[in-house]
């Protein structure tokens, strides 16, 4: 187990072997609009326990689509930062790193020092988590060739890098993969080498055959599955055939056209308890597979990777509406030349991406009364064109148009150049990692002495700032804002060691705090670095004469 370097001294904090326990006051309001028109608003406070296994199982992680672009740039970074890799490029030497990834290279306000500066602490040594070089790595695909020449036609990575992989990553190749020409682009059938020619429930008994044996061969303790395959297009949702888990188990043996390859993948991961994460913008969630995860208690995550245009957006409109100025018209433009670009040339595939894409302004937009009139919202219109020069370094023009004060307007033009693999690589390592930590949390009610541990929900909605099109549990709000989405991640986190969401609201730096001090004992939370450099986070109270339990 990594040793971590965060100690937080309080007695609301117990520390065994097995696990981290917290007490928390969870705050929160209770809005109610009443008939006369006002707004009436009771804040509550629950005393709640948060209980954090600390034990860190072998993650082996599966991947739908392992030879694609994202599965094999994946790989080849497990194994660059893993061997500590470094290669030349023009500019110099380059080392491996995970820069992009929420997990290993961001780090979180924990408190102020003694002189009221700011401490932050990485985010992965706030709580134990898989450790990127433990992950064992297996997967499916349509084509046969090896993770090393898929590396090679991806043209992802420098190729001093692929070099020094290339005798590695060659002893790897996938598993057969489900084909069905019905559900993605038929530019596809040149790569289609590699399949499972059976019907769809055997293939669904295949992919559990799959699953088991990766289990055993590799001795890994927990299993997380990841599509990062082609986009298919959208299944039907129709009562009879996909709207219960019986009628769609009952379609499945009935081998029913309209049951899609992530579908079946989706339902072996469940019946497996393996936790299903959707990378890719179909419906692969229909409401049977949404129900058959709650029955059997597993955890599911989608939809689509939110890596560069999309989350830039999700910022933008949020700090448009935010500053009370008025979004009329975005236009988004792409146009990329890998696989998943020629893919989504085909009309029905691009509608999958299009609906991702399109709603991440919703909830911002339903935010505020005074801009935006009931079931108004902005012209918003997506185009991706497939161009094959430009490979995976994707080019994406966005023109936002506001209304602003007394009818004038505002116009941001943003032209956006990205290495499309390298964005969402980092994305996935991020979605199985805190997938894994989401099922060693649990919580319950201080204050009843029969309460038992409750987990998260299946729907793993705390995965919605690496989604574009965020999957919620039934009668929860969607919230796309990624400061929001971001800040729901991190105080979680805090919460699991006792700490109090962060506020902002920095008061001892706002006010005379000293006086204030001296009036009465208030909480307050300081953080010292030991000598050999820990850091201790310290609850307590404080009057004028320093620091005490």
């Amino acid at each position: 187990m990594k040793d971590f370097k965060l100690e937080v001294v309080s007695p609301n904090v117990k520390i065994s072997d097995d696990y981290i326990e917290s007490t928390i006051e969870y705050q929160t309001s209770h809005v109610r609009k009443l008939n006369d028109g006002k707004i009436q608003i009771a804040p509550e406070t629950l005393s709640l326990n948060v209980r954090t296994d600390r034990k860190v199982p072998k993650l082996g992680v599966m991947l739908v689509g392992w030879g694609g672009n994202n599965g094999s740039t994946l790989t080849a970074a497990l194994e660059a930062n893993k061997r500590k890799l470094k290669w030349r490029k023009r500019t110099g030497v380059q080392t491996a790193n995970w820069f992009g990834s929420i997990t290993q290279a961001s780090t979180v306000l924990i408190g102020h020092d003694d002189e009221g500066k700011d401490v932050h602490l990485p985010m992965n040594e706030l709580v134990p988590m898989v450790d990127p070089d433990d992950i064992v790595l297996d997967g499916w695909d349509i084509s046969s060739l090896n993770i090393a020449e898929s590396m090679e036609r991806a043209q992802v990575l420098d190729v001093a890098l692929q070099d020094q992989l290339k005798e590695s990553l060659s002893q790897l190749r996938p598993r057969p993969s489900i084909y069905d020409a019905d559900f993605i682009a038929a530019n596809q059938s040149e790569r289609a080498d590699n399949i499972i020619s059976k019907p769809k429930y055997e293939q669904f008994v295949q992919i559990r055959k799959d699953i088991q044996d990766f289990k055993k061969s590799s001795g890994v303790e927990k299993v997380i599955i990841l599509w990062t395959a082609n986009t298919e297009r959208f299944s039907n949702v129709e009562e009879g055939l996909n709207t219960t888990m019986f009628e769609l188990e009952d379609s499945l043996r009935a081998n029913k056209s309209e049951i899609s390859p992530s579908t079946i993948f989706a339902m072996a991961s469940i019946a497996e308890g393996c936790t299903y994460i959707n990378g890719s913008p179909q419906n692969t969630f229909v409401p049977g597979v949404i129900e058959l995860a709650e029955h059997h208690g597993v955890f599911i995550a989608g939809d689509d990777f939110k890596s560069g245009q999309t989350k830039l957006k999700s910022v933008l409109v949020d700090f448009l509406v935010g500053a009370g100025i008025k979004p009329v018209s975005i236009v988004s433009y792409n146009h990329l030349g890998n696989n998943d670009g020629k893919n989504l040339s085909a009309p029905q595939q691009f509608r999958s991406k299009e609906i991702s894409k399109s709603n991440v302004v919703d909830d911002m937009v339903e935010s505020n009364s005074i801009l935006y009139k009931p079931n108004e919202h902005p012209d918003h219109v997506v185009v991706i064109k497939y161009v094959p020069y430009v490979g995976d370094s994707k080019r994406a023009m966005d023109e936002y148009t506001s209304e602003i004060m007394m009818g004038g307007h505002n116009t941001l033009v943003i032209h956006n150049t990205c290495e499309d693999s390298l964005l969402a690589t980092p994305l996935i390592l991020d979605l199985v990692i805190i997938g894994e930590l989401c099922s060693r949390l649990h919580l319950k009610n201080n204050k009843s002495e029969s309460s038992e541990w409750v987990s998260l929900k299946p729907v793993l909605s705390l995965l919605s700032y690496l989604c574009k099109a965020p999957l919620v549990p039934a009668g929860s709000q969607v919230v796309n804002s990624l400061f929001r989405q971001r800040a729901a991640i991190e105080n979680i986190l805090r919460a699991c060691v006792g700490l109090t969401p962060n506020s902002h609201m920095a008061l001892e730096q706002r006010f005379d705090f000293n006086r204030v001090l001296e009036q009465a004992p208030v909480p307050i939370k300081r953080v010292k670095k030991t000598a050999n450099g820990e850091h201790i986070v310290v609850n307590g109270s404080i009057n004028g004469n320093g620091y005490h339990h």
